[in-house]
C-alpha cells in the first residue's frame, strides 16, 4: 500500500476524527485510500478513526458489492462538553460554509444536495436545513 503521507510538526485547529467525518460527508462512498490520501492520514489510521466514530455512534456503513457506503448520524451530539447541544450536523454546516466561501470544496458527493443537505437514498430522514443561530451551528430537521 502507499507510504506514510509527510508528517506535520505542531498543532492543528482540527482533530483527524473531524478531517475524516468532513471526508466522509462529501463523498459517503469514498474509499479508505482516499479518505487517507484527502486527510494525510494512513489507511490504518483512517480505519482506526473510521472505527472510533462507529463505536461512539456518529456513523455506521452498509457493505454494497466489495466497498462501503457510510452514513453520518447527523443529530448524534458531540462530546466535548465544552460543545454541549452542537450536532455533528452543525460541526459539517461549519465546514460546508467555509468551503462555499473559499470555493474550495473538491466536488460534490452523490446523495448530497445542491445546498450541501446530506439525503440518504433508503432514509430521507437525515436530511438537514442548515442555519446559525448566536454563534453556534443548528440543524433543523
Amino acid at each position: 500500500m502507499g507510504g506514510v503521507p509527510e508528517g506535520h510538526s505542531g498543532w492543528t485547529f482540527l482533530t483527524n476524527h473531524a478531517r475524516v467525518l468532513a471526508a466522509i460527508a462529501d463523498d459517503p462512498g469514498t474509499r479508505i485510500r482516499d479518505i487517507a490520501a484527502r486527510c494525510r492520514l494512513t489507511e490504518r489510521a483512517v480505519q482506526k478513526i473510521i472505527s472510533d466514530l462507529e463505536q461512539n455512534g456518529y456513523l455506521t456503513h452498509t457493505r454494497q458489492g466489495r466497498s462501503n457506503r457510510y452514513r453520518i448520524e447527523q443529530g448524534t451530539i458531540l462530546r466535548h462538553p465544552a460543545d454541549a447541544g452542537l450536532t455533528v450536523a452543525g460541526l459539517l454546516a461549519a465546514f460546508d460554509q467555509r468551503e462555499k466561501s473559499h470555493g474550495t470544496r473538491p466536488r460534490q458527493a452523490a446523495g448530497q444536495g445542491s445546498d450541501g443537505t446530506v439525503e440518504s437514498p433508503d432514509d430521507d430522514s437525515v436530511t438537514a436545513t442548515k442555519s446559525v443561530h448566536a454563534g453556534r451551528h443548528r440543524v433543523k430537521s
